[in-house]
């Protein structure tokens, strides 16, 4: 056996490493279930054929990151059990029912009507197709309500006690649930998940918009995510804000990191750029802007903000690594918002489906919403350290008395089995978002209806599908 890092760096990086492939999925099931939702409403609404094969396009890449994220989610089941089991017994009576409540109202609603979504549509009326999917994205909003839950119930504890051996109990479950963190990181996450999916829309559109700007589903899909930019990626900059005067009331030490500010003080910079040494206790060749940090935080300029020095040393994060996601998580985010305002004004002068370099940035900025969730996430989490439950149970204190050889190899496990089965998985995806989504423009209005080269349907989702169904079924 061998032993690269001790039993609990091990344990920390594995967790780490499989949540980082975990959260993309539920994120992007998230944002297209309810956009495959909106999709075929508009077709319901309009019989306008586009939403069709827009909904046909999407809905096949949906199949394959539904399953990516329950897959990785086991995985997550599985690592808290082995290696997290004293996190697991004191946290249990808490976490348990909130991930049970996860399964029962929302994972059973979604797999409930999965099928009927997937392979329904010529086999049930419009309307019965229409809410199963409808359906499913509800089940994924709640899914995304109950790990929030529990998430921001380990960043801030509330509504518990402490039995006689040593576990939390909920003292009070209407606290437990909405805990001080919890509203603004749900809205945070929620709107991350849409600002995900448009922008890989957007850059799956514009990809193929260079290649035909005559393609009419790809001008759809393109018009749609643009929207969602433009509108979402201002309200998630406003959303952030909030979160962050919350997370300034009860985590000021992350903000602290979050920040690069070592000594507490009046009228803090906003640091734009820097690189925090932990031991010297400073930022060598930082950026700043004087008194603007204080005026975010407690929108006053001469306000006052805690330093890393008014905690404890062996208490703080990695500051830099907190540092440095948290400006990558908020550069993608002001990226975007400038991206939705290039879009209004593209489309204000009529541009928005000749404009190359538009589209091109579109293509670039396809995985950014990725990018900005896992920036966000290691804002977070390592922020939270050295705490499970932050200043109540200690990372250290949570871990499985297991031998690090043996953490160290079941990471090297993981490494190759991900990297191998999520890789064939995210390569198909691509082979998906290969596929030419429509018909061109020319072809639609001539009424020579053909199948896009390549394209292997789903059953059940082939092109005469929807029109096949029974038309008494259509009133069911």
């Amino acid at each position: 056996m061998f032993e690269l890092f001790d039993a609990v760096l091990a344990a920390r990086l594995q967790f780490a490493f499989t949540i980082a492939f975990h959260i993309i999925f539920p994120a992007l099931s998230i944002g297209l279930a309810s956009y495959l939702m909106v999709l075929q409403a508009l077709w319901l609404k309009t019989g306008r054929d586009i939403y069709r094969r827009a909904w046909r396009y999407w809905v096949k890449i949906f199949a394959v990151i539904f399953g990516m994220g329950v897959v990785s989610g086991i995985v997550m089941s599985y690592q808290i059990g082995t290696n997290w089991s004293v996190f697991s017994d004191k946290t249990g009576p808490i976490l348990g029912p909130l991930m049970g409540y996860e399964v029962l109202s929302a994972f059973f609603l979604e797999a409930g009507f999965l099928g009927v979504m997937l392979f329904g549509s010529n086999r049930v009326g419009r309307k019965l197709h229409f809410l199963a999917t409808t359906m499913v994205a509800i089940g994924t909003m709640i899914s995304g309500f109950w790990i929030l839950a529990v998430n921001s119930w380990m960043q801030t504890p509330a509504g518990y006690a402490i039995n006689d051996v040593g576990q939390f109990i909920a003292a009070d479950w209407w606290q437990v649930i909405f805990n001080p963190s919890f509203p603004y990181r749900f809205v945070h996450m929620m709107l991350a998940a849409y600002l995900t999916t448009a922008f890989l829309v957007g850059g799956v559109s514009a990809w193929h918009l260079l290649k035909d700007k005559t393609n009419a589903a790809a001008k759809l899909m393109f018009s749609m995510a643009m929207w969602m930019a433009l509108i979402v990626a201002p309200i998630q900059i406003v959303a952030g804000d909030f979160h962050g005067i919350n997370t300034l009331q009860h985590q000021p030490m992350k903000i602290a990191a979050m920040e690069g500010h070592f000594e507490s003080q009046n009228g803090a910079p906003l640091i734009l750029f820097g690189w925090p040494d932990v031991a010297a206790k400073t930022v060598h060749g930082k950026v700043a802007i004087p008194k603007l940090g204080s005026m975010i935080l407690t929108h006053d300029p001469d306000g006052y903000l805690a330093g890393l020095d008014a905690f404890p040393e062996a208490d703080w994060p990695n500051v830099p690594l907190v540092f440095w996601s948290f400006r990558i998580m908020v550069a993608i985010g002001m990226c975007m918002a400038m991206v939705g305002l290039w879009s209004m004004v593209a489309r204000l002068r009529g541009r928005l489906y000749e404009s190359k370099w538009l589209h091109r940035v579109a293509v670039t900025m396809a995985p950014s919403g990725t990018i900005a969730i896992l920036a966000g996430w290691i804002t977070t989490e390592v922020g939270r350290q050295p705490y499970t439950v932050y200043g109540l149970l200690r990372t250290v204190d949570s871990v499985s008395p297991l031998d690090a050889p043996a953490v160290n190899a079941s990471l090297l496990a993981f490494v190759l089995v991900y990297f191998v089965v999520f890789g064939a998985g995210i390569y198909y995806l691509f082979q998906l978002f290969k596929h030419t989504p429509s018909l061109n423009e020319r072809d639609i209005k001539m009424g020579q209806p053909r199948r896009a080269a390549g394209i292997t349907p789903i059953q059940g989702l082939d092109d005469h599908s929807w029109h096949s169904a029974d038309k008494n079924k259509e009133d069911h």
